[in-house]
């Protein structure tokens, strides 16, 4: 039984590929933060699950700023692959906190390479990148193109990039960037623009929300499905060599195409329904980030179905679903910008 070690196991990426993982035989364990409340939401359904939960899903507590605990987890698992998912990974707030976004998103990764290389594991390792590295460099991006970050959070991402390259060809380490651009699906934050809009198609259709307050509608983004998405990381990692993967779906759509499909799901016109509100701009906007990923499909066979049509009914209805749940909790619309 293969063993792999999952940081931020807790997310949206990290639940869908303990899924995977668990599904195809592995052994997994998650490392995850302590917290007063529970925050193991997108993962309580294998939790619950006696069989998975005593046999192949183990949570540690742990951190990426740890560098000792790190150590000791690589060498008490000694897992065949590592996923390194965790980070401050919201690109907005990512500016009003530039240095925990510098010490996670970016020196947390090296932590974790530094604990493969001085316990001798031979783990391959998987670097969770970014298509905001990219930034300002035109589309379409790809392996070559040129990394432009406009955010602290893109400026993280790519120097967690190239310390993953220079750990392979220093020490020989089987690092893989995997530079997915953007993925959403049901269990995305709240406060991400995607899952902002499906959640207020949600309560708007339902009488309990009136407007949605939007920022740039103009950003143009290749949206895909974070469950192929996790199965490219995973392919990366079977791969003969370790090398460095596009993953996109190479179409392009603006906020203002996904806020239409998913308002149009439910017979609505966004138009009615959405305002522009400022406090929601970047100081430094990213106008369009759109794929090639000819080299991973070419390489590790991966390829893309779900697209942002579909992505949109996909997720207003399952929000619609969990809005009319028993027990359902939802309050009015985050106010943090």
């Amino acid at each position: 039984m293969k063993k792999a070690l999952i940081t931020g196991i807790t997310g949206q990426d990290g639940s869908y590929l303990a899924e995977l993982l668990i599904a195809k035989g592995y052994e997994v364990h998650g490392i995850i933060r302590r917290s007063s409340l529970p925050n193991t939401g997108r993962i309580d359904h294998l939790l619950s699950d006696a069989e998975v939960a005593e046999s192949v899903l183990f949570l540690h507590h742990g951190d990426l700023s740890d560098s000792s605990r790190l150590v000791s987890l690589v060498t008490q698992i000694e897992p065949d692959e590592v996923y390194n998912l965790a980070a401050q990974s919201h690109v907005r707030v990512s500016f009003d906190e530039p240095e925990l976004t510098g010490e996670t998103t970016g020196l947390g990764s090296v932590k974790l390479l530094e604990a493969l290389r001085i316990s001798g594991s031979r783990a391959r390792f998987y670097q969770a990148s970014s298509s905001e590295m990219f930034g300002a460099s035109p589309p379409p991006q790809n392996e070559e193109t040129p990394f432009y970050p406009r955010s602290p959070y893109g400026a993280a991402k790519v120097f967690s990039y190239w310390m993953t390259k220079n750990y392979r060809e220093s020490y020989g380490l089987f690092a893989t960037n995997g530079i997915l651009f953007n993925h959403e699906s049901p269990r995305r934050g709240e406060t991400f623009v995607t899952r902002k809009i499906t959640r207020a198609v949600a309560r708007i259709k339902a009488g309990l929300q009136t407007k949605l307050y939007l920022g740039n509608l103009d950003a143009e983004r290749d949206w895909g499905y974070a469950p192929e998405y996790v199965n490219a990381m995973w392919l990366m990692l079977q791969a003969d060599h370790p090398d460095d993967f596009v993953v996109a779906t190479g179409t392009r759509y603006k906020v203002r195409d996904f806020a239409e499909m998913a308002f149009g799901h439910v017979g609505l016109d966004w138009e009615e329904f959405v305002d522009f509100d400022e406090r929601y701009l970047r100081p430094a906007e990213v106008d369009s980030l759109v794929g090639d990923s000819s080299k991973a499909s070419e390489l590790t066979g991966w390829k893309p179905k779900v697209i942002a049509p579909e992505l949109a009914k996909i997720m207003v209805e399952a929000d619609l679903e969990i809005l009319n749940s028993p027990g359902s909790t939802w309050v009015d619309e985050a106010t943090f910008v």
